[in-house]
């Protein structure tokens, strides 16, 4: 049987703030990638979704950024290896005491980003990446996207490296996600997204955004938590997948 994880990226509030419908969201995907402060989320926010993933049995992962929250991560920054390195750890750090604190653990980490685009071939910043979780003192999972030189870093360093699709995003030919700026980067159609998901679970392939079709391997798909809508789309992926045979299950 096919075994899939489903993944969204949670915690994105601040103060009063609030971006993602965390609750409602963690009654559906396996896999939570929690904002550790650093694109969004603060202590208060932080605490509160470990609390509710743990109560639901769901995996807690640490979402990490570069320090950009009025940009909310996406900006590109150049930022030392070395400064890359001790922000890395100090954003797992963070978010693993409030996972310890709610009985749970931190279980994998997963750049966010304009990080997480920059680490798909620029292999200082992956380096830079991968030594924050080593030096988090753990041996964590590193979720990424397929062919990254970050995956490729990790599993070098010995982490377990998870690769991941995206049923609501649009890939070039070669793989890579297309930049938000260009235009049908973004899926807008939740009944394209829901197949998308299905075909990335069972066949590991999808149409690229020129029209080829290319290979995606991923263990976990992600649904995006701000996106409209995310809550509905995210039932509507898990129960087309499990309609389709695909056991729906955490990697880690």
């Amino acid at each position: 049987m096919t075994v899939i994880d489903l993944n969204a990226d949670l915690g994105e509030g601040f103060g009063r703030w609030q971006l993602t419908d965390d609750e409602r969201l963690l009654s559906v995907v396996t896999s939570a990638n929690v904002a550790c402060g650093f694109h969004a989320g603060d202590a208060p926010t932080m605490r509160r979704v470990c609390e509710l993933a743990a109560e639901r049995g769901v995996t807690i992962g640490a979402q990490v950024s570069y320090r950009d929250l009025a940009g909310f991560g996406r900006r590109a920054m150049d930022v030392p290896p070395a400064e890359l390195t001790a922000e890395v750890a100090y954003q797992i750090g963070a978010l693993e005491v409030f996972a310890r604190a709610a009985g749970a653990r931190v279980a994998y980490v997963k750049p966010h980003g304009a990080l997480y685009n920059r680490v798909v071939r620029d292999e200082e910043q992956a380096a830079a990446v991968v030594a924050g979780v080593l030096l988090a003192g753990s041996s964590l999972p590193v979720l990424g996207l397929p062919g990254s030189r970050l995956l490729e870093l990790a599993a070098r360093a010995g982490l377990p490296a998870v690769a991941e699709a995206f049923g609501d995003r649009a890939y070039t030919d070669e793989g890579t996600l297309v930049p938000r700026g260009f235009a049908g980067a973004v899926v807008p159609d939740p009944d394209a997204v829901v197949e998308r998901s299905v075909e990335l679970a069972r066949s590991g392939t999808v149409v690229s955004l020129a029209g080829p079709r290319i290979d995606v391997r991923a263990r976990s798909l992600c649904v995006h938590g701000d996106t409209p809508g995310a809550v509905e789309l995210a039932r509507r992926v898990r129960r087309r997948l499990e309609e389709s045979g695909v056991r729906v299950e955490a990697f880690a």
